[in-house]
């Protein structure tokens, strides 16, 4: 604790910088938003992106894509901001920017190579936390506890399809 307090106070850029929802800025964010259709069924999964320090979203939208400032599904709705004393190996933004070189050259699947795939990436080449290991369940289960909803029309566009899906397979269940 002393050592990440000391290496704070010694660099000023390490200090941690607002989130700016209105206009779109996560610095040092691991960001998500809801997938049409398969966020309204199962409404854990959706679309990852990473930002830089000054907050620009990048994130793996297809084949051969990384998209930067346009977040493939619309605007995050749930953002998880990382610490970055935890930055171990390679300087926060220039891991993101190598993370997103590297994806610009892959296929999409969504299975196995994905935009979750991309922001461990990004982890893993900044060492983040001490670990190198970072994959997309990794990711998925980390923004479960540690995210925050970027207020409350991200909360109503993450949760509302899956409610008003849910309340219509109720009352066809029980009115036949």
């Amino acid at each position: 604790m002393v050592r990440s307090y000391t290496r704070l106070m010694s660099d000023p850029q390490l200090l941690p910088r607002a989130v700016d929802t209105t206009r779109q800025r996560y610095p040092h964010c691991v960001v998500w938003t809801p997938l049409p259709l398969l966020s309204w069924l199962f409404p854990l999964i959706g679309h990852t992106g990473i930002c830089n320090t000054d907050g620009v979203i990048h994130d793996f939208a297809g084949p051969y894509t990384v998209s930067v400032d346009n977040m493939a599904f619309g605007n995050p709705t749930k953002y998880w901001q990382l610490d970055l004393t935890k930055v171990k190996d390679m300087e926060w933004d220039r891991a993101v920017q190598e993370a997103s070189e590297i994806y610009r050259g892959r296929m999409h699947n969504l299975c196995c190579d994905n935009c979750h795939s991309h922001v461990a990436m990004a982890l893993n080449l900044m060492s983040y936390d001490g670990r190198n290991n970072w994959n997309m369940v990794h990711i998925a289960l980390y923004l479960i506890p540690h995210s925050s909803f970027t207020g409350f029309g991200g909360f109503i566009k993450t949760y509302l399809p899956f409610v008003i899906l849910l309340t219509i397979i109720l009352v066809v269940s029980f009115v036949f």
